[in-house]
């Protein structure tokens, strides 16, 4: 039932813009909650690759006393991915075509984080 619930939020996340290509649900240590990636993108990588970079972006914001990460935004010449958490155990990430409109995309991933954190709080 939980897996249902949180697949229904990335879905109505990935739908909410056209320039979202995929999501995930992962915990903060990287394991994979659930996903809507394209074929051919490893789960596994992905839940790594995210872990790694929240970890490293925690101990930059503590370090540089920039105060709690809320988010870690990477911009590549193919898009950005975002990761926003979604209360102390889940971190949501979303990979964008490279001319996506950011602000909107903010406001749908911040919505999807608070619905995300009721279900796996």
């Amino acid at each position: 039932m939980r897996s249902e619930m949180l697949n229904s939020i990335l879905s109505d996340l990935n739908g909410s813009s056209a320039d979202i290509e995929a999501s995930a649900v992962l915990s903060t240590d990287g394991l994979m909650m659930d996903s809507i990636l394209p074929a051919g993108m490893d789960e596994d990588r992905v839940g790594a690759m995210s872990a790694a970079m929240l970890s490293l972006g925690d101990r930059t914001a503590e370090e540089l006393a920039r105060g709690t990460l809320e988010q870690v935004l990477i911009k590549g010449d193919k898009g950005f991915i975002l990761m926003i958490y979604a209360g102390p155990d889940a971190v949501v990430t979303v990979l964008t075509k490279p001319e996506a409109r950011l602000g909107l995309i903010f406001l749908d991933v911040k919505r999807a984080a608070k619905a995300i954190e009721k279900i796996v709080s």
